[in-house]
């Protein structure tokens, strides 16, 4: 494999300027997909501002500000506990059948709890009761390693736990059922329609949009916060916060970080990224118009990011893509600090089938997040290139093409663009989302200087 540095325009793919909406089958689909193998008389789906993302895939409606609970009963109740900020907002969703009720404990401190503030008495209104086995879906579930206890724990608000208890009797009764939500293989969100194809591309080409501004306006000089203002935030639905660090020759460059005050000389190590609902997209070099010897640690890492495209299709177990990556990369003594790929939706990181040894097998509707981290780098330097992408079959693929012919055809162009500029011809399986697909300028000061392997 020889990667070069060569001149390369990123042609300009478009964005979609309406967010797809999901129809109101779909999530009735969902929901009731989720009831089917939940095996519980009720499932009790909880969130809050940060972990909202189970609740948006199954409504279309997520907490501002407070904690709210989707409760689906046995009779085709589909009911909506919010606090007192969201009774406005919750006629937006999308889930037909909806019924709202008003639970003032899901409020913010010191807001009125005069009306309905037992969380115990909300429930029995809305007819779970004693001896209801209950399935509670939260942001994440527990892998046997980590818990080895005789019942379940589960990542939802204590006080909601308590409160199920007290109603239905007895904690045996409640279970986890999360993963039938998160799991890597088959969860509901973790293989997805057409819709939500549609709905990652909108926010996986404005997200690397958003990168590429900020990456081709950089200049020495200048502060953080300004070249990071130059994304050109819309109002965009955010799935993380917006980063952009740097750092001098033997410092490490922090990418977690928001933008600060510092000012960004020549030659320092630079990262950003930007996440919206769909896909992350993320770019970090360095601050110059070339470096020899950084040079040869980003093409190192652009064989990773190869190797990844290049196993990656329907049936290949996780872990051999793992390997795949790792032993890329090793070649040039590199190593990913993470799983080299996860799955993505409404939030950044669902799960991931990517694992050392795994054996969950990559299936059609899987979106992922190709996210490859390089380790060790010097300090004072930094690189990424992350992108969205999703898995398609030729049934899925014609699907696409009928149902959102203008999404079909910007990832039709993306493809073209990575084998004919990129020298990666990709299956016919994967669907590239992003605006800058596998477009990788290790100098920011050159940002049409792109490695290839062409």
């Amino acid at each position: 494999m020889v990667v070069s540095l060569k001149s390369i325009k990123l042609p300009t793919f478009g964005v979609p300027l309406a967010l797809p909406t999901v129809p109101a089958d779909i999530y009735e689909k969902r929901v009731s997909q989720l009831i089917e193998r939940s095996e519980s008389d009720w499932v009790v789906v909880y969130a809050d501002r940060e972990h909202h993302a189970n609740m948006a895939f199954l409504t279309g409606f997520e907490p501002r500000f407070e904690e709210a609970l989707l409760v689906l009963g046995p009779n085709r109740e589909r009911i909506l506990v919010v606090g007192n900020e969201s009774q406005s907002y919750a006629p937006l969703a999308g889930l037909p059948g909806i019924t709202i009720v008003l639970n003032q404990s899901m409020s913010l401190l010191g807001q009125d709890r005069t009306v309905h503030p037992s969380l115990v008495d909300t429930l029995k209104q809305v007819g779970i009761k004693k001896g209801s086995k209950v399935g509670i879906a939260g942001w994440k579930y527990l892998t046997a390693p980590e818990w080895d206890g005789a019942l379940p724990s589960f990542f939802v608000s204590a006080y909601l736990i308590d409160a199920l208890v007290r109603v239905v009797g007895d904690r045996a009764l409640l279970s986890d059922v999360t993963d039938v939500l998160m799991g890597p293989q088959d969860g509901l969100r973790c293989v997805v329609d057409v819709h939500q194809i549609a709905i990652n591309e909108w926010g996986a080409s404005r997200s690397s949009d958003a990168v590429w501004r900020v990456l081709e306006g950089a200049a020495e000089g200048e502060t953080e916060f300004a070249i990071a203002a130059r994304m050109g935030y819309a109002g965009e639905v955010l799935t993380a916060h917006m980063m952009m660090a740097s750092s001098s020759a033997g410092n490490p460059v922090v990418g977690l970080r928001s933008p600060t005050s510092r000012i960004v000389g020549y030659g320092d190590g630079v990262t950003t990224a930007v996440s919206y609902w769909g896909g992350l997209s993320s770019r970090a070099g360095l601050l110059s118009r070339g470096d020899d010897g950084f040079l040869e640690i980003a093409k190192a890492y652009f064989e990773g990011l190869v190797a990844w495209y290049q196993t990656t299709d329907i049936g290949v177990e996780g872990g051999i893509i793992n390997d795949a990556v790792e032993a890329a990369l090793a070649r040039n003594n590199l190593k990913p600090a993470l799983n080299p790929g996860h799955l993505v939706g409404y939030d950044e990181w669902v799960s991931t089938p990517i694992r050392p040894g795994s054996t969950d097998r990559i299936v059609s509707g899987m979106p992922f997040q190709v996210d490859i981290i390089p380790t060790p780098v010097p300090g004072g330097q930094a690189l990424n290139c992350e992108d969205a992408v999703v898995i398609a079959d030729e049934d899925l693929r014609d699907l696409l093409r009928h149902t959102y012919p203008d999404v079909a055809k910007r990832i039709d162009d993306r493809r073209v663009f990575m084998r004919d500029s990129l020298g990666v011809d990709l299956k016919t399986s994967i669907l590239p989302l992003s605006n800058s697909p596998l477009a990788l300028p290790p100098f920011w000061l050159a940002t049409d200087q792109l490695l290839t392997l062409a």
